[in-house]
């Protein structure tokens, strides 16, 4: 006997000398299934991490042993008589057995996405990297001191006056007590007129949409038209009872809105200028404004009233005239008024001390859209059309401008520069600065919606571009 084979003979005998054969033959199944378990284990395929740098192909027994038959096919002789007879037999019989065609199997055959692993990781690799935030859109920045300071001496503080316009030539008038200034940047200040009569004073100012005539509203209970290029009074529209506190031009007619409660339009063409008398409020008229197409007039009034007026009917004189809607929802004075220049049949107003609201308005459906309480008096409203937003001047206890976003009416901007309350409040040509007159005897100008300037660099690629194409 071997050395080995008495080596091996000696460690197991010992082992099992003692275990009678029913013993001995439990011992042998049960070491049997350990090792066809482990035998199993260890023929078991690993699966495929589909998030792996390589492929490692999985492949079973009956993979190889068909591989096994496809190489030794190869050997044999190939016989073409029997080989044209038998071909669909043996597609038939091929697919009946394995399932499919065995003429048409690779030898070694990669099932799945050999290339999903490297994506993966190609997908991982750039997700580790830092990603970097999309760039925000700036804000503009608004400047918090006005740009420009003018004084406005003997300004009188009354509610009730609207004596700051922004003309279409870019003239900023002022009426300061009985005397009405006009100011730009490159003349300076020029004194257009004076009333004759030292007791009254200035109370409304309005300039025509072409920038060459003012109205000029007066406590003394008329209205003067004044040529500012000659600098001649033109006409007086008299007539009426008490002082004229609010004017609005509609081309050529001439609205104005009196202490009696009553509006007046005037065509200033005609000699017989009155056409129509609108009586619609119980107490003063503070506040006017045609809307831009010219077809709807908004009035306020010191009874809390906001009504809207249809335009008069050309060659018709009516005193009888009707108001399209008319709205109680202010507690107090309704001076400021202001129509939306992109939805024309938008309207704002806003209230005095008892009210403090700002209400926009939606003329076509005759619904209040949005209010806010801004928990100061309200003397001036204005819409910057350079961004789409709403612009108001407080009095009583705020004293400052507010910049609202249109139309959710949230905050943008608080413009603090007077030292009492805002009396009124105008827009420039260009929309971009507005003036304040305040009851401190002073003007000032915010330039709070200048636009950025536009790039000239597509214009002159375009050119140059142009020129090209004409050479050719």
């Amino acid at each position: 006997m071997a050395g080995w084979q008495r080596k091996a003979s000696s460690s197991s005998t010992p082992a099992f000398n003692g275990l009678s054969p029913g013993q001995l033959a439990t011992l042998l199944q049960v070491t049997a299934k350990t090792q066809s378990e482990t035998k199993d284990k260890k023929m078991k395929p690993r699966p495929c991490r589909m998030d792996s740098d390589r492929f490692i192909p999985t492949r079973n027994n009956k993979q190889m042993e068909v591989a096994s038959f496809l190489l030794t096919k190869e050997k044999e002789p190939v016989d073409t008589k029997k080989t044209s007879q038998s071909v669909p037999k043996q597609k038939a019989m091929s697919v009946l057995l394995n399932g499919y065609d065995i003429n048409n199997v690779k030898i070694l055959s990669i099932g799945g996405n050999s290339l999903q692993g490297f994506q993966n990781i190609k997908s991982k690799v750039h997700c580790s990297k830092k990603t970097t935030a999309a760039p925000t859109k700036r804000t503009r920045r608004i400047p918090s001191a006005p740009d420009r300071i003018l004084d406005a001496p003997a300004v009188h503080n009354d509610f009730y006056l609207n004596v700051l316009e922004w003309s279409s030539q870019d003239m900023l008038t002022v009426g300061l007590h009985n005397t009405v200034y006009l100011w730009n940047a490159t003349e300076g200040v020029t004194r257009l007129m004076n009333l004759e009569r030292g007791e009254g004073y200035v109370s409304s100012l309005s300039w025509c949409k072409e920038g060459n005539y003012i109205a000029v509203g007066t406590s003394d209970s008329e209205v003067q038209l004044w040529d500012v290029e000659r600098q001649k009074r033109l006409r007086i529209l008299s007539g009426y009872r008490g002082g004229v506190g609010c004017l609005s031009w509609n081309d050529h007619v001439l609205s104005c809105g009196s202490k009696s409660g009553e509006i007046r339009h005037h065509d200033v063409r005609m000699a017989d200028h009155h056409i129509c008398t609108l009586t619609g409020h119980s107490q003063e008229v503070c506040g006017l404004q045609w809307s831009p197409d010219g077809r709807c007039l908004a009035s306020g009034g010191g009874d809390g009233m906001v009504k809207v007026w249809p335009r008069v009917q050309q060659g018709s004189i009516s005193n009888a005239q009707q108001s399209i809607h008319s709205w109680n929802l202010h507690q107090g004075s309704v001076k400021a008024l202001a129509w939306c220049p992109w939805k024309p049949n938008i309207l704002a107003s806003g209230g005095g001390t008892s009210d403090c609201h700002i209400r926009l308005w939606n003329t076509s459906s005759s619904i209040c859209i949005k209010s806010l309480d801004t928990q100061s008096q309200i003397l001036s409203l204005v819409f910057a059309p350079n961004y789409n937003e709403l612009v108001s001047a407080h009095g009583r206890s705020d004293n400052n401008v507010v910049i609202w976003q249109y139309p959710s009416l949230t905050k943008v901007k608080e413009l603090i520069g007077h030292k009492e309350r805002v009396l009124g409040m105008t827009l420039n040509p260009d929309r971009s600065t507005i003036a304040t007159l305040g009851a401190d005897e002073t003007i000032c100008l915010w330039k709070s919606f200048k636009m950025k300037p536009v790039k000239k660099t597509t214009m002159a690629s375009s050119t140059l571009s142009l020129m090209r194409a004409s050479i050719r």
